[in-house]
């Protein structure tokens, strides 16, 4: 049975801005299009908490996307890899460029370029984040910043002839920390992503 590598952060991991914990299978949008797709595809859900695409996060390697994402594609041989990572980037800790974000999104397809290749575009980062737990790693900044990397993903993906979905077409960060989606953003998530495939 051909594989889906649902490879992100900590929306794609299911994480519930209420109170921290993990969304059910049913309630976070891996877990629902696992079931969606259940008859044609084997689902990989590899979403993890505070994970970014490319820089070193000095939380560790799980938490670092461009040196674990290699052994998720040796280990699985997916077929089909859904993208959706990026937003942790924008943490000031790493004070990320336009180049940076252009450079790893191309490293990310060269690494993938055999397989089908569908990026979800982040969500541009609510000022709400600043009154939340967040606002410890992201600032003014990194909101402007997500202004920029939802322009950057999309103009890389149309250049590059990729299928994408831009979440903010779709979907709005909860009102709690302007970050992570609430359970009805997911099932929409799942949904749009269905409808791609």
């Amino acid at each position: 049975m051909n594989k889906i590598l649902c490879f992100g952060d900590s929306n794609t991991f299911g994480f519930n801005p209420k109170d921290g914990s993990r969304y059910k299978a049913n309630e976070r949008w891996t877990g629902i299009l696992k079931e969606y797709v259940k008859s044609s595809y084997e689902l990989i859900e590899a979403g993890c908490n505070n994970r970014t695409a490319f820089f070193t996060n000095p939380s560790g390697r799980e938490q670092s996307g461009l040196k674990v994402f290699p052994e998720y594609l040796k280990k699985y041989n997916p077929h089909i890899v859904i993208l959706a990572i990026g937003i942790n980037d924008l943490q000031f800790q790493y004070n990320s460029s336009n180049q940076d974000i252009e450079a790893g999104l191309e490293k990310y397809l060269n690494l993938i370029s055999d397989k089908k290749f569908i990026l979800l575009i982040p969500s541009i980062i609510e000022t709400n984040i600043l009154k939340s737990f967040f606002a410890q790693m992201f600032d003014v900044t990194s909101i402007e910043k997500s202004k920029v990397l939802h322009k950057l993903y999309k103009n890389f993906a149309i250049k590059n002839n990729l299928t994408y979905i831009d979440l903010n077409q779709i979907v709005k960060p909860s009102s709690i920390d302007g970050l992570h989606y609430d359970i009805e953003m997911h099932k929409i998530i799942a949904q749009s992503i269905l409808k791609v495939l």
